[in-house]
């Protein structure tokens, strides 16, 4: 059942496919340690597994607003549904032997206060030196002073991207999506769980 609290406003702007994530499918995913929510660093290259890895702007927090003119940036409204979207059907991705990690350049602080308000039953990883950006040539924008991912899903084989969502649109039905293209796509490995990361995670005090 879909108990996302957060409806998407009509009439929002779709994204169109400008080809800024064309070459992301068949790349390997960078030696790369990011942050997340957990307190752990999880190294993306070393990610065993099937995982979906959903790239998103920003979550909204309670009372503060969003950015001037947020609305008329094609895709960047809907991070909040599309993250409750995903902890929906976690179950069914966790069936299907698949993780899952959201990632945005917010620190893990502020992550942590929309994992826990969101309930989501997976971690969130901070990427706030857009190093990502660097390493795959993610694509983003600007707004009030900020540097933002546009919104995209990975879908990674034991650290390889075997297909990519772009533009995803709209966010509250990209785990549909995911699921659909998942179901058609089957992979004998197992699913991806604390042991299975092992060699991707390291646990800081």
């Amino acid at each position: 059942m879909n108990t996302n609290p957060f409806p998407l406003p009509d009439n929002l702007p779709v994204p169109t496919d400008d080809g800024a994530a064309t070459h992301l499918a068949g790349s390997p995913l960078p030696e790369l340690t990011l942050s997340a929510t957990d307190g752990s660093e999880i190294n993306l290259a070393q990610l065993a597994g099937r995982w979906v890895l959903y790239v998103y702007p920003m979550t909204g927090q309670p009372g503060v607003p969003l950015p001037d003119g947020w609305d008329a940036i094609p895709g960047a409204r809907g991070c909040t549904p599309q993250s409750c979207s995903f902890r929906d059907h976690f179950a069914e991705l966790q069936a299907l032997g698949t993780g899952v990690y959201g990632l945005s350049t917010q620190d893990t602080d502020y992550q942590r206060e929309a994992r826990d308000r969101l309930h989501l039953p997976f971690e969130l990883l901070s990427d706030s030196g857009l190093r990502l950006k660097s390493a795959l040539r993610l694509p983003t924008f600007r707004v009030a002073g900020m540097e933002l991912y546009r919104r995209l899903t990975l879908v990674v084989d034991d650290g390889r991207v075997s297909t990519v969502f772009y533009p995803v649109f709209p966010p509250d039905r990209n785990a549909d999506d995911v699921l659909a293209w998942l179901r058609a796509n089957p992979r004998g490995a197992p699913s991806p769980s604390a042991a299975a990361a092992a060699g991707a995670r390291t646990r800081t005090s």
